[in-house]
């Protein structure tokens, strides 16, 4: 039964292996994705704010509508608890990340940016982050462990923080993601707790990167997501639906269907990431922009198609002297300044200061040209 599942789990792990050899491109790529990461997992829960509404909550415009300032905190909440995560789990031993207080560290870095009116659940209850709950809650027709959470979740982290590196460990993110969704630990918040707990074992394993996540997966296939939830939650059927109280077989279609989205997002990817593609994004983009000028100071932008190269060289390679991308444009001086303080304020290009090297940047309304359907809803917005 799970010969399959090792055959799937090692092809992914191929192809995410070499997914992240394309240097340094995957730098301003991360932050975006980030963003995009909360979007759809906030989306799995009907709570996302629109990408726009996220982009003004970084910039720290918070909405004179209460409801949408709710969206865009929980929004920033989870994309800096990720960053955060992210930095912190990096080199640590992964069997640690299969702990109780792992799992509280998660949901309390979720949630405890928050005020406590945006942390209560559906009952009018104040759910206290990183708290394990001491009462039975009840989810849909889904009625998780009443009590004793803790023995369950010790059980589950002695299940999976020894298994081998390599394919079992890969098919053991996925198992223990639906584990841990059904064991319903905190009052509220369990779903985006286990999605930013498998993002992180993934990332921990040298996986994704930050270029990839399950939680786009999950969100763009969510009826598929809660039906194979909800298929492992069932009891065992007979003798054969393995030795548990749930039943095996549901598990493992949960597992194939996880590594089937992590395996679609990767191949995504590499079609993103190819580099004549991006080449004739970063053109398209600014074919497009010189044709429609923005305001730049008291000046109309400059924008050259000429440009492509150079912001192309910098999009794989990373930072670069201002003077030598001038010179790379082949511009003269004056409209190669001009050109490069268009780019900084459209924000294809940012920099530390006025003086340091300039390094490639993603903003919002550029991912129609550069990555086109990466986040569609974005894409959409920025259109509006």
């Amino acid at each position: 039964m799970l010969d399959p599942l090792h055959e799937k789990a090692g092809a992914l792990i191929r192809q995410a292996t070499a997914l992240l050899s394309h240097g340094a491109i995957l730098e301003p790529l991360r932050p975006l994705l980030r963003a995009m990461n909360s979007y759809y997992t906030n989306r799995i829960e009907g709570q996302h704010a629109r990408p726009s509404d996220i982009e003004r909550a970084l910039l720290r415009q918070v909405d004179s509508d209460s409801e949408i300032a709710r969206r865009q905190r929980l929004a920033v909440s989870h994309l800096e608890a990720e960053r955060k995560l992210d930095d912190l789990w990096m080199n640590r031993p992964l069997a640690d990340l299969y702990t109780v207080d792992a799992v509280s560290e998660i949901h309390r870095s979720l949630f405890d940016r928050l005020p406590p009116e945006d942390c209560r659940s559906e009952d009018g209850e104040i759910m206290i982050p990183g708290e394990i709950r001491s009462r039975p809650v009840a989810v849909g027709r889904h009625l998780p462990p009443e009590r004793d959470i803790e023995r369950y979740l010790d059980a589950w982290a002695n299940g999976y923080r020894n298994l081998p590196a390599g394919e079992k460990s890969l098919i053991g993110v996925a198992a223990s993601h639906h584990r841990l969704a059904y064991f319903h630990p905190f009052a509220d918040g369990n779903g985006r707790t286990a999605r930013l707990h498998s993002h992180l074992l993934l990332y921990r394993m040298q996986l994704t990167g930050g270029l990839w996540s399950v939680m786009r997966g999950m969100a763009r296939r969510q009826e598929e997501y809660y039906r194979y939830l909800n298929d492992a939650d069932l009891p065992r059927r007979n003798d054969l639906d393995g030795r548990g109280e749930l039943s095996q077989e549901g598990l493992v279609q949960f597992i194939d269907f996880f590594l089937t989205i992590c395996t679609d997002q990767v191949q995504f990817m590499q079609q993103m990431l190819k580099l004549s593609r991006l080449r004739e994004g970063i053109r398209d983009l600014l074919t497009f922009l010189s044709l429609h000028p923005f305001q730049v100071g008291s000046e109309k932008s400059t924008i050259k198609v000429e440009g492509t190269e150079a912001l192309h060289y910098v999009a794989l390679t990373g930072p670069l002297d201002r003077g030598r991308f001038i010179a790379m444009t082949g511009l003269g001086e004056r409209t190669g300044r001009r050109f490069l303080a268009s780019l900084l304020h459209y924000g294809l290009l940012k920099s530390e200061s006025p003086r340091s090297p300039v390094y490639f940047s993603i903003p919002f309304p550029s991912l129609r040209f550069l990555f086109p359907q990466l986040w569609p809803e974005a894409e959409a917005d920025t259109m509006e």
